[in-house]
């Protein structure tokens, strides 16, 4: 077990990770690839989904703070 052709187990914390460097539009080639092949899509999108309704309450509550 040298970890050649091993594939990382998914952890919530890289998902949350990678996830957020998407949507910065910040993310590497190999990293990219890496993680196509690691991660679960339904965990990608799940923490996607609640990124956006985050970033939405928080804008939101920015807003009512500064009306």
């Amino acid at each position: 077990m040298t970890g050649t052709g091993e594939q990382p187990k998914p952890s919530l914390w890289r998902t949350v990770r990678t996830v957020a460097w998407a949507m910065f539009g910040v993310r590497g080639g190999r990293q990219h690839r890496g993680d196509q092949e690691s991660l679960r899509p339904l965990q990608v999108v799940g923490i996607g989904l609640a990124g956006v309704i985050l970033l939405v309450l928080l804008l939101m509550g920015l807003v009512h703070w500064l009306v």
